[in-house]
């Protein structure tokens, strides 16, 4: 197989499932892992793909580029894995919350899936199959209906109706980017349209988002930072982005990888609930 072939066999392989591996492209294409290591360097030095470690992805920070869950899955997964840890310390049995579609809040619910008691609405099914595997018969979950987008969430009129009728104490949102001026965004209008709805369902929002989501701005904002009362992303957030974060949310908590949630959530989380959980009022649009 000609080089060009192979390149063109690479490249639409990215573009239908948003990243790939250089040893399953090898054997696949059956050459070794350097070949697919000169074509993939080809391909990003032509801007038709991005290099990461161990592979290459479908070229992000487009407004409507969304890529698949499973891609989306292999990126920053220590980083995810301690937000989850962390956000998870918030849910105590007997709450009702609800979690969006999303790579972090699908690790998030299998924390959310050990506690006893909790009720789980979710537009998302990877969630909802998180929860149902468990087999726990003492919670609830509740799967919205709708159309389905590539990172597995159910989104439209359908779910949109149905996330007016229900009131949640905390509302877990991932989201596909995070700006100053844009706020939190998203890359599909359906679907944040239906985050919306879901986020005006809870009294407190926390946001769930590891430090590459920065900067990146997606067709349609969902909401201000200053609308969430808890950020949760990593130590790798940048500094500057940091600042502003700390300016307008209400509690912003960095994790560290494989390090324990910071006590000064633990104590903001303590604190909002002695004053009844009124947190939600900083969301009014």
């Amino acid at each position: 197989m000609l080089a060009r072939q192979r390149q063109a066999l690479i490249l639409d392989r990215v573009r239908e499932v948003g990243a790939v591996r250089v040893a399953e492209l090898a054997r696949e294409l059956e050459v070794s892992d350097m070949t697919v290591r000169r074509d993939l360097e080809v391909l990003h030095e032509r801007g038709l793909l991005e290099k990461v470690h161990g592979g290459a992805t479908a070229l992000s920070g487009l407004a409507l580029f969304e890529p698949g869950f499973v891609a989306k899955s292999a990126l920053q997964q220590a980083e995810k894995a301690a937000i989850a840890a962390a956000a998870a310390e918030l849910v105590e049995p007997g709450m009702a919350v609800a979690i969006s579609a999303g790579t972090t809040t699908h690790v998030l619910a299998a924390r959310v899936a050990e506690i006893p008691g909790v009720t789980v609405v979710t537009n998302s099914m990877r969630v909802a199959d998180v929860l149902y595997m468990t087999g726990r018969r003492d919670q609830t979950v509740i799967l919205t209906g709708g159309m389905r987008t590539p990172s597995e969430a159910l989104v439209g009129p359908f779910a949109v109706s149905q996330l007016r009728t229900i009131h949640v104490d905390l509302v877990f949102m991932g989201v596909h980017g995070m700006d100053a001026k844009a706020g939190f965004t998203c890359p599909n209008l359906l679907e944040a349209e239906t985050d919306v709805a879901l986020m005006d369902a809870g009294r407190r929002l926390v946001v769930v988002a590891d430090h590459t989501k920065w900067g990146v701005i997606g067709i349609a904002s969902i909401g201000r930072l200053d609308q969430a009362d808890v950020l949760i992303s990593d130590a790798g957030l940048d500094p500057e982005a940091q600042a502003v974060c700390r300016d307008a949310v209400r509690e912003l908590a960095l994790v560290e990888v494989d390090g324990p949630a910071p006590v000064e959530l633990r104590a903001a989380l303590a604190g909002d609930r002695a004053a009844g959980g009124q947190g939600g009022a900083r969301r009014a649009r």
